[in-house]
């Protein structure tokens, strides 16, 4: 597994629909910002679709992969001229071993998120968190609906107090800084455990919440001391906190393993019901996380960072 590269190019999935374009200014949005190159990867199988009751016999998967990246780079040129570093991949095989292989030097991955409903959305949901694990890299999931607006200048992101959270709050504050905007830190969840202490139940999980983000914040705001931090504590469920977030920010960042096996109900739920662009950040196990017998037991697992 490659570790994050922070000055990798920008990649960018391409399937040739016309509301895939707006995938595509979002990712170039993301270029222009940090002054980075802009790739744009349309994976393609060899075998077409067509059957003996077609009527015709339909272009060649590989012809459409490059018409689909040629609309994509005569659009993006109509728009941004040509001082936007650009380049176009197509790619054989399967959707996730194409892009990922194309982002293994990324700095971040901006795919489309389904408009499927109900079940299948949390497929499709579970595809890009497995896709997030095998890149490498932060994974930004945009829906299909996205616009620009005032919005884009808030991020959120979720912490829990652990090192899952590293990661996911370096990109959260890069990106609010990239914005020169503000950052909403959201810390939610009671914990399971009742205190041993007889207190207060309620103001013991504030007090602990509060030492938890103010230790895991001073890092980040002495880096970058012009980002506006506000804090977020909520008893609410982890992903609720997040989803009712993500309708007052530009941009919801979550953490995760980057373990081979990225199953978890409440990341995905939390990442298929977000109404704005979701940047899921793999964290990398140290070898000291990796020689504890409780963290090597969840190698694999992802989870949110709240």
């Amino acid at each position: 597994m490659n570790a994050w590269n922070r000055t990798g190019p920008v990649v960018v999935e391409v399937d040739g629909t016309a509301e895939n374009l707006r995938v595509v200014d979002y990712a170039t949005a993301e270029a222009l910002r940090f002054g980075a190159e802009l790739v744009l990867v349309a994976p393609y199988s060899a075998h077409g679709s067509a059957t003996p009751m077609t009527a015709y016999a339909p272009k060649p998967p590989a012809e459409m992969a490059d018409a689909a990246l040629r609309t994509a780079v005569a659009h993006l040129r109509h728009r941004n001229g040509y001082g936007l570093e650009l380049a176009a991949v197509a790619g054989e095989g399967s959707r996730s071993r194409v892009l990922a292989h194309a982002a293994r030097h990324a700095r971040m991955l901006v795919v489309g998120r389904s408009r499927s409903r109900g079940p299948q959305r949390l497929v499709h949901t579970q595809a890009n968190l497995t896709l997030t694990a095998r890149a490498g890299c932060p994974v930004v999931v945009v829906p299909l609906s996205w616009k620009p607006s005032l919005l884009d200048r808030k991020v959120a992101v979720g912490i829990d107090g652990t090192a899952l959270s590293a990661e996911a709050l370096e990109f959260a504050f890069g990106e609010a800084a990239a914005r020169e905007g503000d950052l909403i830190v959201v810390h939610a969840g009671l914990p399971a455990e009742r205190p041993f202490v007889d207190e207060d139940p309620e103001c013991s999980w504030i007090s602990r919440a509060e030492y938890v983000l103010s230790e895991r914040l001073a890092p980040w705001t002495s880096r970058f001391p012009t980002v506006k931090v506000t804090r977020f504590l909520s008893s609410r469920p982890p992903a609720a906190a997040l989803v009712h977030e993500s309708t007052e920010v530009g941009l919801v960042v979550v953490g995760a393993h980057s373990g081979p096996l990225p199953i978890d109900p409440v990341a995905r739920r939390s990442t298929a019901a977000m109404t704005c662009p979701v940047a899921i950040v793999p964290h990398h196990l140290t070898e000291a996380e990796l020689e504890h017998p409780v963290v090597a037991r969840r190698v694999g697992a992802v989870v949110p960072a709240t």
